[in-house]
């Protein structure tokens, strides 16, 4: 059993995005922002893709068999910062990422 001084703090970052490339882009961004301010990092970890499925009618009125099908995608990184420092939290704070990239951190 752990006793409370060897317990580490960890910040989990769950990185969201629809492009892969952006999301990539973004770990890599926070990866680098971390090191840089002294912290251990694991990760990045890709997730499963969440697809989902959208079948819908090509025809308006009649032609029930002409049906289009879209996709959704939604790629997902894990990325956890072991010992933050102060400087790693507050730069992780300021840091400026790109539209469509959503960001759920956990203390």
């Amino acid at each position: 059993m752990p006793q409370s001084g060897d317990a580490r703090q960890r910040i989990r970052i769950k990185i969201r995005a629809y492009d892969s490339k952006i999301i990539d882009q973004s770990t890599r961004t926070i990866i680098e922002t971390a090191e840089r301010s002294g912290a251990e990092i694991s990760g990045p970890i890709p997730l499963p893709t969440e697809k989902t499925k959208y079948t819908v009618g090509a025809s308006t009125f009649v032609h029930k068999n002409s049906r289009d099908q879209y996709e959704m995608r939604v790629h997902k990184r894990l990325v956890d910062i072991m010992d933050p420092t102060p400087k790693t939290v507050d730069s992780l704070m300021n840091l400026n990422l790109p539209s469509g990239v959503d960001i759920e951190i956990k203390m």
